[in-house]
């Protein structure tokens, strides 16, 4: 119901505007958020913008987080949050990801700086009964951040647009006041270096790694040499191929991300390790790349004598948890 209930409100939400405002509009944000450079002021200027935005990254961003809380929330079965912070959230990917992941209501509240993003995010939100009581607020996101005692913070697509001491001072603030942090970047080696950053300081903070690593050791994997990320299938509207210029009927979201949590170890079942790499069928032999809970990456050879063991990995997903 989720997907669905979002994308018909995205096609309400650009019904109406120019298709070359909105394509102009998708240019120049698509040059913004590929961009490494923190902004001063919010990149969603107007309705148009968001529009724009909401038409050309909502989807995509929803499928990332709704991927990420779902590994998260395998780690922590049986406990969902009873309230949320979307921080940066501006139209609202996050909070439908979360209602996608957790049944029920919770009290949500998503912060933002672009004015224009929060109005289009309430009005998505009103034909989601679960999401039509969020409380939309502008904050500027920065080193004056404060945020208030919660179960669940979502940041995601956000640090991108930060300069470092605000990078810092907003993981600090989520850690203070969460009991679990999800951060969600693109998955480009820059996205990536952010995600280490804020999981670092995470760790610091007393949290544990539930999600993708399974351990709270330092990353295998070295920044500027390799990078860590995942990828989400996101099936396109025809509104969607419109704005985007695509023909399939599909995309790839590649992203990065984190999951950490302070919640009591005996709730918590970390995988023993995760598929970091699109799983190599070949004849006879599934090849896996894995991190492992002791912090090492390692290659396994799964083959047709492992039996049922071959049959699993040949199902096993990028991503995947692997036991």
């Amino acid at each position: 119901m989720t997907t669905a209930t979002l994308r018909a409100a995205l096609d309400g939400a650009v019904a109406g505007l120019p298709a070359r405002q909105v394509a102009q509009a998708v240019e120049r944000l698509i040059a913004a958020y590929r961009g490494d450079t923190p902004t001063t002021a919010p990149i969603l200027r107007d309705r148009a913008d968001v529009a724009a935005y909401a038409a050309y990254r909502m989807p995509a961003t929803f499928e990332a987080v709704r991927a990420a809380l779902a590994a998260f929330a395998a780690t922590v079965p049986g406990w969902a949050p009873a309230g949320h912070v979307d921080v940066g959230g501006g139209t609202g990917a996050a909070t439908w990801a979360v209602s996608a992941t957790w049944s029920g209501t919770r009290p949500v509240t998503v912060l933002d700086w672009a004015e224009p993003a929060l109005a289009l995010g309430r009005e998505l939100a009103a034909a989601h009964p679960a999401l039509r009581d969020v409380r939309w607020q502008r904050s500027r996101i920065g080193a004056a951040l404060t945020l208030e005692d919660t179960d669940l913070v979502t940041v995601s697509y956000v640090l991108n647009e930060l300069t470092g001491p605000d990078r810092a001072a907003l993981v600090d603030a989520a850690a203070s006041a969460a009991r679990a942090v999800v951060i969600v970047e693109a998955g480009t080696p820059a996205g990536y270096a952010r995600v280490i950053e804020a999981r670092d300081r995470l760790v610091a903070a007393g949290f544990r790694v539930a999600a993708p690593c399974p351990h709270s050791a330092a990353c295998p994997i070295e920044p500027g040499r390799d990078w860590c990320h995942f990828s989400a299938r996101v099936s396109r509207s025809s509104l969607h191929r419109q704005v985007k210029g695509g023909s399939l009927g599909h995309e790839d979201e590649k992203f990065s991300y984190v999951a950490a949590t302070r919640l009591p170890a005996a709730l918590t079942a970390p995988a023993a390790a995760r598929v970091v790499r699109r799983p190599q069928i070949r004849k006879g032999q599934v090849l896996l790349d894995l991190c492992e809970s002791d912090g090492r990456l390692e290659r396994r050879t799964v083959t047709r004598r492992h039996g049922d063991l071959y049959r699993t990995a040949r199902d096993a997903d990028w991503g995947d948890p692997w036991e």
